[in-house]
């Protein structure tokens, strides 16, 4: 990002893991991916990626859950529209807990440099 055009501009990355119910079919699992990449589309996203536990076998890392969706945004205001937009209501309304029994969400902005304030 180039902090010297939007100064008090900082990254967002929207981290959002999904443990699915045992019980839902390929078919249940494939349209929820499907409803995944549309999230991708919505304008404010800048960069987007959907994964599944990778075969790392370290103590530390949890391959627990069934899917990782990692969104990256401008600054905290694009996260807060999108947060909004009608394409992810409809991923929310269309999916919710009748597809997951469980969803751990972690936010992040980006680091200030050293030597930089953040107001």
């Amino acid at each position: 990002m180039d902090s010297s055009r939007h100064p008090a501009a900082r990254a967002f990355v929207h981290s959002v893991y999904f443990w699915l119910r045992p019980e839902l079919t390929a078919g249940q699992r494939a349209e929820f991916e499907r409803g995944l990449r549309s999230l991708r589309s919505i304008e404010n996203v800048r960069h987007g990626w959907i994964g599944v536990p990778a075969a790392t076998d370290r103590p530390i890392i949890d391959r627990s859950y069934s899917y990782a969706l990692t969104l990256a945004f401008d600054d905290a205001a694009a996260q807060e529209a999108y947060q909004a937009h009608p394409v992810h209501d409809r991923f929310r309304e269309r999916f919710g807990e009748g597809y997951w029994e469980k969803i751990v969400i972690y936010d992040a902005l980006e680091a200030p440099e050293a030597g930089t304030t953040t107001d």
